[in-house]
């Protein structure tokens, strides 16, 4: 079940949940710990057979804060925003490589292999290649660790750890994109840290902020 410090904000209409990483976000008749499950326990406590609608997803490894829609309206409502890219998602990772420039935008196509569930950087040219755009700014340094903002403009499957891998600096712990630094089982130092809607929703709040995760890594950078 999703604890009360786990919930960044509720209302009639919306759930916000910071995930821990290791989980899955949808439910699934194999892995009854999953986010999606552990939010409707929560819901159970007030209301019999309550809504939750997934809004978006977050890798299994990445940790950070998730929307869920308690009212279908509220889920089309989310569904068209994400659909017409207005809702805008901030994301913290932790490289043990510095990129070449501070700042900067990172465009390439990818593609995904479904076999082994990973995303390549290939030629545009490459039948179902999709385009993937995203922003980034490094904010700090430490001890060979390089904290980074990542503002994605598209989201495709694996898109920031498979674009920040290409140029030379993988998340760490994300073995699957090269990175060759220990960290916790079923993690990498990617964090979803805020997501931004275009408007309120039912004078709610427009702007979802996560706590960064309480172990040493993110402890550098707080």
């Amino acid at each position: 079940m999703v604890e009360k410090e786990g919930v960044l904000f509720e209302s009639n209409q919306l759930l916000v949940v910071q995930k821990p990483a290791g989980i899955i976000t949808e439910d699934n008749p194999f892995e009854a710990n999953n986010l999606e499950a552990n939010c409707r326990a929560y819901l159970k406590q007030k209301i019999n057979d309550p809504y939750l609608g997934v809004v978006h997803r977050l890798d299994r490894v990445t940790s950070g804060v998730i929307i869920f829609a308690k009212k279908r309206g509220t889920l089309k409502t989310l569904n068209r925003w994400f659909e017409e890219r207005q809702i805008q998602k901030t994301y913290w990772a932790i490289t043990s490589e510095e990129p070449e420039k501070k700042q900067g935008i990172l465009i390439h196509h990818l593609l995904t292999e479904k076999k082994s569930k990973k995303t390549l950087v290939v030629d545009p040219k490459v039948k179902g290649a999709k385009k993937a755009e995203l922003s980034f700014k490094v904010l700090s340094s430490m001890d060979d660790q390089f904290l980074l903002e990542i503002k994605p403009k598209t989201g495709r499957f694996h898109q920031i750890r498979a674009q920040l891998s290409h140029i030379g600096c993988p998340i760490i712990g994300d073995k699957k994109y090269g990175s060759t630094t220990h960290y916790e089982n079923l993690q990498i130092g990617l964090h979803a840290r805020s997501i931004e809607l275009p408007e309120a929703i039912n004078g709610g709040i427009r702007k979802f902020t996560a706590p960064l995760p309480k172990d040493k890594l993110w402890r550098n950078f707080e």
